[in-house]
């Protein structure tokens, strides 16, 4: 922005004065042939004492020289006058109020249209000359000799002039930069900001300070720097804005070490953030999803965890050198990258990876494979398929990182990084946070493998153990279904059983191992072979419960909840006693459900309490619900509610069995309920 100047003739402006001689307190004399004074400034009049009226027509020596300089004076104003050529020096001189002042004079000769003579004299104190002096040099000095680059730019910002070091900093001389704009010279910095900001400044006068930006400069064109810069306006004496002084500061090592550190501290919270989220269950491919979403995006734009299909099983694995890598996807995720992700493996499916591909090589080694920068050659060994690598191109895939998941010794499989939307290439310190994420997550996933065999286990050893009944026997119609708890914790010890009896009558059981895992298990198999094995004898129910006692306290202190009831067709009764169950739902037609009054007794293994037997009416029609706990218990309801919930469930018109028992396992089981639910629903056929 130019500064504003005066109209003159002709329609142009001129520039406004710059100041600089009312700092000197220039002052002008102009004296005739003879040495009188002819002309007077205020200026003089400032510098001598004298006012014009006093000074006009009196001769100069007298008034403006010390007595002692006089002939001197006299002299050097005949040889001007004489020869026609300046002088300049410095004398003392006389002020009115009779005090000396040094003052630095410029003479010389002038000469008017009539062919007069006349001498001019130029005037200032010789103290504020030299202050001027020695601010200019010790400016002119520091600029030249100063670590930091210092430029002056007009109000248009050009610039006027830049000190050796800016020039070094920018790589180009001071004639490249003279008269050319900041865009002009630096084209490869963030120049449409670094003129904004100069603008304000123009316009405010308030200094920008410590301004940071980054950027390439012909002095290392392949290199990005980072540099601090402070802008300042200039005024002169009297307010004329005359430009922008600019200082420049190479900050890239602290600038790369900020970097560096936030980097350190990004890759803490990571960690933290991974220790928080992965492993929040048991289950393996929760897992595996939980280690994909942490490294995605903050590491990699796609990330898959892949395990060796034998290390799922439940094997050990070891590749030879020749041999193809066998590899189930448990995750993958993606951050805006739908190529790539169409050329991953889809989550559960099992591929195989030959000996070259970079997957298999990582696996094999247990090292980390890193690709810093992707080339054409390097696809086909990192994708499963020909199609997989031309996906994986399309997606702009430039850098690859594999890390070894590896716990205990054993390597399970494989982290699997890529990159496309993030420019940069990974890094060694990025290559350090991939390791620390593999090897934590690592641990989680190889517990959460072993907890599912064991699991798969002990659900196969009781889905063995429990029966398969007819739908029909000794007059009841019968419907069970088994569900096993939530996958973050381990199989319980629910069990049912309808045992046929002699006359007809049918036995019908339901218990509850406290406990989980294989042990709990294993004592539900125990007392349901017991269970049966007493149920032949035709005892009453609270003998037989009495027996499963005994036997329990056995059972390395196993505890057990117990419903028994013997169904009599002839007597349309029920006999029923528990042992610290939750009591049975009956269901009659034309009443509202209720649930049966039952002395609760005392579980199973505690040894010492009687039980007793309670008989009920059971007619044609009627109906009876046995179930264990984990069908109505949860932490966030009283147990009277969810009790309700079941009768208010069981109540209206006669259904189906089977549709009964989907409907309450469907709308009573919670998803995240930590225990098993076993459920049996009897009817009493109305042919009987």
């Amino acid at each position: 922005m130019s500064a504003p100047g005066f109209p003159v003739a002709g329609g142009e402006e001129s520039a406004r004065p710059s100041g600089l001689l009312d700092v000197l307190g220039m002052a002008s004399v102009v004296l005739d042939a003879e040495g009188r004074v002819v002309l007077w400034s205020p200026q003089a009049e400032e510098l001598f004492g004298y006012p014009a009226h006093e000074a006009l027509g009196q001769y100069a020596a007298r008034i403006m020289v010390h007595e002692q300089h006089l002939d001197l004076v006299i002299k050097l104003f005949a040889d001007v006058m004489l020869t026609g050529q300046s002088w300049a020096g410095a004398f003392p001189i006389r002020r009115k109020d009779g005090s000396t002042r040094l003052v630095e004079f410029r003479n010389m000769r002038l000469l008017d249209d009539h062919g007069d003579v006349y001498a001019l004299g130029l005037c200032a104190d010789r103290t504020t000359v030299r202050r001027l002096e020695r601010d200019v040099a010790l400016s002119t000095r520091m600029i030249a000799q100063s670590p930091i680059g210092l430029a002056v730019l007009d109000t248009d910002l050009r610039y006027v002039s830049v000190n050796p070091a800016l020039e070094e900093i920018n790589g180009r001389p001071a004639e490249d930069h003279v008269g050319r704009s900041i865009r002009e010279v630096l084209p490869h910095l963030d120049v449409d900001a670094i003129e904004a900001a100069a603008r304000q400044v123009l316009e405010t006068g308030r200094p920008l300070v410590d301004r940071q930006t980054t950027g390439r400069t012909p002095a290392e064109p392949e290199e990005d720097r980072a540099w601090s810069i402070s802008l300042y306006r200039l005024d002169d004496a009297v307010g004329t804005v005359l430009g922008l002084a600019a200082s420049v500061v190479d900050v890239t090592e602290q600038h790369r070490a900020a970097v560096e550190a936030e980097a350190a501290r990004r890759r803490l919270q990571v960690i933290a953030d991974a220790s928080a989220r992965i492993g929040t269950t048991l289950e393996l491919e929760r897992t595996a999803h939980e280690l994909a979403d942490v490294a995605v995006p903050e590491l990699a734009d796609i990330a898959a965890v892949d395990l060796l299909d034998a290390v799922v099983l439940g094997r050990r694995s070891s590749l030879g050198p020749a041999e193809s890598a066998v590899i189930r996807a448990l995750a993958v995720q993606a951050e805006e990258a739908p190529e790539a992700l169409r050329a991953a493996d889809p989550p559960g499916q099992v591929a195989r990876y030959g000996p070259d591909r970079l997957v298999t090589e990582c696996v094999r080694t247990g090292r980390p494979v890193l690709v810093r920068r992707v080339a054409a050659a390097h696809l086909p060994r990192i994708a499963r398929s020909p199609e997989a690598a031309e996906l994986l191109a399309r997606a702009g895939v430039h850098s690859y990182l594999a890390v070894p998941l590896i716990a205990r010794g054993e390597v399970l499989g494989a982290l699997d990084l890529k990159r496309t939307n993030n420019p940069l290439p990974f890094s060694e310190d990025d290559l350090l946070l991939a390791r620390e994420l593999a090897a934590r997550a690592a641990v989680q996933i190889d517990n959460a493998r072993w907890y599912q065999n064991a699991r798969d286990t002990a659900l196969t050893l009781q889905r063995s153990l429990l029966p398969s009944h007819p739908s029909v026997t000794g007059g009841l119609e019968v419907a069970s279904r088994y569900q096993p708890a939530g996958a973050t914790t381990e199989v319980g010890g629910d069990w049912f059983d309808v045992i046929p009896l002699e006359g007809g009558k049918t036995a019908l059981v339901v218990g509850d191992v406290m406990g989980s895992g294989i042990s709990a298990a294993a004592t539900m198999g125990r007392l349901r072979t017991a269970t049966n094995t007493l149920a032949s004898l035709d005892l009453d129910p609270a003998r037989l419960l009495e027996h499963l006692d005994r036997i329990t306290q056995d059972l390395d202190h196993s505890i057990a909840t117990c419903v028994y009831a013997v169904h009599d067709p002839g007597l349309r009764q029920c006999r029923i006693a528990n042992a610290g169950h939750l009591p049975p739902a009956r269901l009659r037609a034309g009443r509202a459900p209720e649930l049966l009054d039952l002395p609760t007794g005392v579980p199973l293994g505690v040894g010492g309490v009687a039980f007793s037997t309670t008989t009920v009416d059971l007619g044609p029609g009627d109906r009876l619900v046995f179930y264990t706990d984990g069908l109505v218990e949860t932490r966030q309801h009283p147990l009277d509610e969810r009790l309700d919930a079941l009768l208010a469930l069981l109540e209206g018109p006669d259904r189906p069995l089977e549709e009964v028992a989907d409907l309450l396992l469907r709308t009573l089981h919670q998803p995240d309920n930590s225990d098993d639910v076993a459920l049996l629903i009897a009817r009493v056929q109305k042919t009987c």
